[in-house]
């Protein structure tokens, strides 16, 4: 169910809604999320063209700097023009409570020291089979290059997703951008990615943008980043097209924003 349609921008030239905001409400998570579409800037001057689709979670912090930037660098032919989904909540401080229950998977055991009760699958359909359909109706997409962009839980998240993609032999996204990803979480339980993806046969290829920043947490946050990295260039493992950019002077939050761009700009420009 999708209520309270409220469009906002303007196309410079045209006058025509650039932007649009509405709830929809996910029947596997039993809860209403807050949507924002944003178009690429010249959607409605080429009528016939179809655009990739980049979702972006923590939708409250990170969308309002990364809407503008993805216009901006169109206008720069810096990233080609870009459908921006942004997935939210009611609030911030919501956000930032819910995006535990939405985000992990499984379930959190006493040595993570959080509570967790593992809604990441069904957060993941509700990306896959409620939201990416009515997106697929109402615009022109390519079905073909979506990426989803997540950081921290999030970013664990996207690889959850890649996970989850590849052991339900789907191809809902052709790229996936984790930044600081909490891979400690659940003994290491995404370390199970690399036999998943060796033993399965992608008929098509994905990337993956891995990230992470020297001024984090060593033993949590850095090692783990690089020991996936390592497992992931198994040469075994076919059809996966991994980058790792390991940032110099930045702490976790500096991480984020940064790692949108580049790995936006990794996986679409080399591929225009």
């Amino acid at each position: 169910m999708i209520t309270a349609c409220n469009h906002i921008d303007k196309s410079e030239n045209t006058g025509i809604d650039l932007k649009s905001d509405y709830s929809i409400y996910s029947k596997n998570v039993r809860d209403s999320f807050y949507i924002s579409v944003q178009l690429p800037l010249e959607y409605q001057e080429q009528p016939k063209k179809k655009y990739p689709v980049v979702v972006l979670t923590d939708a409250n912090f990170y969308s309002p700097m990364l809407a503008p930037i993805l216009h901006q660098y169109e206008r720069g032919g810096l990233l080609p023009p870009l459908i921006l989904v942004s997935i939210g909540y009611k609030s911030f401080s919501l956000m930032d409570s819910l995006r535990v229950r939405d985000f992990m998977f499984p379930a959190s055991i006493p040595s993570d020291e959080m509570e967790a009760i593992g809604g990441g699958q069904k957060f993941y359909h509700f990306i896959t089979d409620e939201l990416l359909p009515k997106i697929d109706s109402s615009y022109r997409v390519d079905r073909d290059r979506r990426t989803l962009l997540g950081h921290s839980f999030g970013g664990y998240l996207s690889l959850l997703a890649l996970l989850t993609q590849v052991e339900n032999r789907r191809n809902d996204f052709s790229g996936f951008v984790s930044a600081s990803p909490s891979i400690w979480y659940n003994d290491y339980y995404l370390f199970k990615l690399s036999q998943v993806l060796k033993a399965s046969a992608l008929k098509d290829s994905v990337n993956v943008f891995l990230s992470v920043g020297d001024k984090e947490e060593p033993k949590w946050s850095v090692q783990p980043v690089k020991d996936l990295s390592k497992q992931l260039a198994d040469p075994e493992i076919k059809k996966v097209i991994t980058d790792v950019e390991i940032y110099s002077h930045l702490d976790h939050m500096d991480v984020g924003l940064v790692s949108f761009i580049k790995g936006l700009e990794k996986i679409y420009n080399h591929r225009n």
